[in-house]
């Protein structure tokens, strides 16, 4: 399912060797995972773990540093660094930890991107969009297989793209197509594995972008991608970020 993500991630470790920190970044991120650090947890001492991991203190540190800029770690002053959320327990069977920056830098500029794209497809849509839109809609609502619940999910965004009458937001998404595949097979991957509430949840979410766009309405539109977007990207995660 990830394979072509997955080849890039290993010729990207033939000619750039991940760094220590990034080592430590992978191995911190394992032991969260697997509980060995717990959810609301406190992370051991600094020079504590740089023992435990062999490496500097500025090693670790910019290990620490990634870890919070995605969310998973908050440092408090004079208290250390605590686990505020940690990837789903699923996550590691279905994608590279080492992939989760990645996965979340390409939710946050989706977020910025398709929230504008979807209110200027609001105010510029014509009838014939609506026709592509809805289309793609109900491909996604009655996918004959996963794989194609993904194609079909790129599609609904694309046709929404497309319907700005902008042609630089359907190039951009067509230029990010492996990203994002990658990022929506992770999320319905989850999704699936879940009760049918929540898979009613996603869809009621595209359902409600697609109703903005038909009303005119280039708030909610907007409104409605951006939290589709956001929350899609936190699904991957337990707790709050």
């Amino acid at each position: 399912m990830h394979s072509q993500p997955a080849a890039a991630a290993e010729d990207r470790q033939v000619t750039d060797a991940p760094s220590l920190a990034d080592q430590v970044y992978d191995r911190l991120l394992n032991r969260i995972v697997k509980d060995e650090y717990p959810l609301n947890g406190r992370l051991p001492a600094e020079p504590a773990l740089a023992r435990s991991f062999g490496v500097s203190r500025p090693v670790l540190r910019t290990a620490l540093a990634r870890l919070r800029e995605d969310g998973i770690v908050t440092a408090r002053r004079g208290s250390g660094n605590y686990v505020t959320r940690r990837p789903d327990r699923r996550v590691g069977n279905l994608v590279p930890l080492g992939s989760i920056t990645d996965i979340q830098r390409c939710y946050e500029f989706r977020v910025d991107l398709e929230g504008a794209a979807a209110g200027w497809a609001a105010q510029r849509r014509t009838d014939a969009d609506m026709v592509a839109i809805d289309a793609a809609f109900d491909l996604l609502d009655h996918p004959h297989d996963q794989g194609m619940g993904v194609d079909a999910d790129l599609l609904l965004h694309l046709s929404m793209a497309r319907a700005t009458k902008n042609p630089f937001f359907a190039s951009v998404l067509e230029s990010l197509s492996v990203q994002i595949q990658f990022g929506v097979q992770l999320s319905r991957s989850l999704t699936l594995m879940d009760a049918p509430e929540r898979r009613a949840l996603v869809q009621a979410e595209h359902r409600a972008i697609v109703e903005a766009i038909r009303a005119r309405d280039q708030g909610a539109a907007t409104r409605a991608m951006r939290h589709h977007i956001t929350a899609a990207r936190n699904r991957m995660f337990e707790g709050q970020p």
